[in-house]
């Protein structure tokens, strides 16, 4: 079963079960649509057979048959076996070696195998037994009755006994032979007219913190959707038992699928949760259609058939425990299997998406001002408020540690309560350049203003350069705190959550007493110490700059909220 998600992240993840591979931070934080695979990510993986319904001598002999799993260590104990292959073969596997079936003892009479195929949902061995070719099939139940020989009313019951069984959210396989077969071996014309032998259901339970990384799923704007090749009455009772509400009509299998054009698929498209019976290529025809609403898709899967919808996805997502050919195909691989770290991983990208503005918003802001308060100097004809040196001290000593800070600023509470932000959304927002315009135009406003003031009233330049020097300094070290929220004002912002932050901050503040009162650096900088009046200025105008900053971020704010 599949399920589609997007994922936000921008680096490597091995801690939590990610691995990192391709994909933008800006593609992975735009989350919109999930498909993963039930067995995969929302269940256990430790399926387990829980009933036998026919002759279970026969069905677990054709499950073991047909079966592509196999043990990697047989010469250790039977409780540290390490079993590969898909978690339902595993667990086949598993079921007929406990009854006594050797697995490699009956390979050895195989003259012809098919290994299970999704176009016709069957798998079938041809074993030479007593100088007869005999035929086990092994699959989906409707294809293997579809392919049996009973009456329409052996027929009519074994499928209400499937219907109980996987009303139940039990996977079910059901099993047929036949026997005397010509020495001609063509799969295509001897899977006919088989004998059925009955049922054989299997139990994966869902992981218990699926449930709420669903409902964080749905909070953050994200959609998971089911596709299986299960029976569809599997399906709905595993996603009610994640508290979904699932009608009949949430829910298309594949063949009334194939009956949908293009345009009738996007009719229902948002409303369909759950794609029950379907194979490869309707997992590729549902990416297709969600991806032409401009939604970001991604795919989770483990199989071969799910490496084309992997690579089809905007975010293909492989099973640590699936095939290579899925993790060569997908972004990234995940690890423990947990469809819970996947959500994980979204609110991680969020969180350094969010950082990465943060950065960006603090250092443009800051350079936008020094490149029009030069800018302005020189088309005015009169010396530079602040020299070249001034420029590097204060970007490299008083703005670095703060930007490094910045980066490792806490994921904010209200992360995961944000819509998705799409494709297209830049990574300078509209609130972003609005705050870095205002930023710049209240700081060199003040600053020219306070520059052509004091040089009027015949100050000396050294002077002059030192009060601008201080006031760009002191403005950076306290917007610094603005940004830590693009989202909140400065007074719903916790000052204490980023310790790394608090510590850049003091030693800005330390390099800029040193810079002002140690001969050293004055020399260096050319700037002369500031007296207690002049602190009062330069700290008035601060604030005053900040509280421009919180206006404009208050007024984005509150169109937020009432949009």
């Amino acid at each position: 079963m599949t399920v589609i998600l997007a994922v936000g992240m921008q680096r490597i993840l091995k801690k939590g079960g990610l691995v990192r591979r391709l994909a933008s931070a800006e593609t992975l934080g735009s989350t919109s649509i999930i498909a993963t695979d039930k067995t995969a990510t929302l269940t256990e993986g430790k399926m387990k057979v829980v009933e036998v319904i026919g002759d279970k001598s026969l069905i677990l002999k054709t499950v073991v048959l047909t079966s592509q799993a196999f043990i990697e260590n047989p010469e250790a104990s039977v409780d540290q076996w390490i079993v590969r292959g898909e978690s339902t073969d595993q667990a086949l596997l598993l079921a007929a070696i406990t009854a006594g079936f050797n697995k490699d003892e009956l390979d050895k009479h195989k003259i012809a195998e098919m290994p299970f195929n999704p176009a016709n949902k069957l798998a079938a061995t041809v074993l030479k037994e007593a100088g007869r070719n005999n035929l086990y099939v092994c699959g989906a139940p409707e294809a293997v009755l579809a392919l049996s020989q009973l009456t329409a009313r052996e027929g009519q019951q074994w499928k209400k006994k499937l219907d109980q069984l996987a009303g139940k959210g039990l996977r079910i396989v059901a099993a047929g032979y036949k026997t005397d077969l010509n020495s001609a071996i063509d799969f295509k014309e001897i899977i006919n007219n088989l004998t059925f032998t009955g049922l054989i259901a299997l139990r994966d339970p869902v992981r218990p913190e699926v449930k709420e990384a669903i409902n964080l799923c749905r909070q953050a704007g994200m959609r998971p959707i089911i596709i299986t090749g299960d029976h569809k009455l599997t399906a709905k009772a595993v996603a009610e038992e994640l508290d979904w509400n699932i009608g009949d009509e949430d829910i298309l299998e594949g063949k009334d699928l194939d009956k949908l054009n293009d345009d009738g698929l996007d009719k229902i498209l948002t409303r369909i949760q759950i794609y029950a019976r379907v194979e490869p290529k309707d997992k590729m025809r549902i990416i297709t259609a969600w991806q032409k609403r401009g939604k970001v898709v991604a795919m989770i899967g483990d199989g071969v058939n799910d490496a084309p919808a992997l690579k089809k996805a905007d975010i293909g997502v492989a099973l640590g425990s699936g095939t290579e050919v899925a993790k060569e195909a997908a972004d990234l691989i995940l690890l423990n299997d947990s469809f819970a770290i996947i959500v994980a991983a979204v609110e991680e990208g969020r969180a350094i998406l969010d950082n990465i503005r943060k950065v960006i918003t603090y250092l443009l802001s800051d350079t936008f001002s020094e490149v029009v308060l030069v800018g302005v100097s020189i088309l005015a004809g009169v010396p530079l408020p602040i020299t070249a040196v001034q420029i590097l001290w204060i970007n490299l000593m008083e703005d670095g540690l703060g930007d490094i800070a910045l980066a490792f600023e806490p994921k904010e509470e209200d992360l995961m309560k944000q819509k998705p932000q799409g494709h297209d959304l830049p990574l300078l927002t509209k609130e972003m350049k609005t705050i870095i315009f205002i930023i710049g135009l209240i700081t060199d406003l003040i600053l020219l203003g306070l520059f052509f003031w004091l040089w009027r009233q015949n100050y000396p330049i050294d002077y002059i350069r030192s009060i601008i020097f201080t006031t760009l300094t002191i403005d950076s070290l306290l917007y610094i705190f603005s940004c830590k929220s693009l989202r909140k004002n400065i007074w719903q912002v916790d000052f204490f959550s980023n310790k790394l932050l608090l510590v850049a901050f003091g030693s800005s503040l330390l390099m800029l007493i040193l810079a002002l009162y140690f001969p050293f650096f004055q020399n260096f900088l050319e700037i002369v110490p500031l007296g207690f009046y002049d602190w009062l200025i330069v700290l008035g105008l601060g604030l005053v700059e900040l509280l421009g900053i919180e206006a404009a971020k208050w007024f984005f704010i509150s169109q937020h909220q009432t949009a």
